[in-house]
């Protein structure tokens, strides 16, 4: 799936879009922060995703609220991915893999070499995903998470 395309998964239609430094962004990435991770970032943290240069962003709207976002900071020629959330009533319709699909569309447009991230050791599914998506686990860093304590696995996927 392309950015540009649309998706119907069950009754669930969606389209990644750029987050922008608006309200319904940013309490929506904000939501499912809180709700997903036991560290969340804060709705000001989250703005870095919107300024160009420094980071992005990528939202799913479903039903008049965020459903998906995932985030990437861009140092050079290195995307970082911050964070994929979905909230739990949209996982398993590809809203993930969509927003993936549009950081690493991104980063390519930003001539990255590479983009990085850490997936919690036990998270199973993300970790299926960013393999299919051509990510190779590089390492580990122990008890990087907290809430419960957690080793982290970094993967890379070389773009060029």
């Amino acid at each position: 799936m392309t950015d540009g395309e649309k998706s119907t998964l069950g009754k669930v239609r969606f389209r990644p879009m750029q987050m922008r430094d608006c309200a319904t962004h940013l309490d929506g990435a904000a939501e499912l922060e809180r709700l997903c991770f036991s560290s969340p970032w804060s709705r000001d943290s989250l703005k870095l995703l919107t300024n160009d240069g420094i980071g992005v962003g990528f939202v799913c709207e479903c039903d008049g609220r965020i459903a998906a976002y995932g985030g990437m900071l861009i140092a050079v020629d290195e995307g970082q991915i911050t964070n994929v959330a979905v909230h739990p009533d949209y996982r398993r319709r590809g809203m993930a893999g969509a927003i993936l699909n549009s950081l690493m569309r991104y980063a390519k447009s930003c001539h990255a070499d590479s983009v990085t991230l850490e997936v919690r050791a036990s998270n199973s599914a993300a970790i299926a995903l960013y393999k299919k998506a051509g990510f190779v686990e590089v390492g580990r860093r122990r008890s990087f998470y907290t809430k419960p304590a957690e080793d982290a696995i970094i993967m890379t996927v070389k773009l060029r």
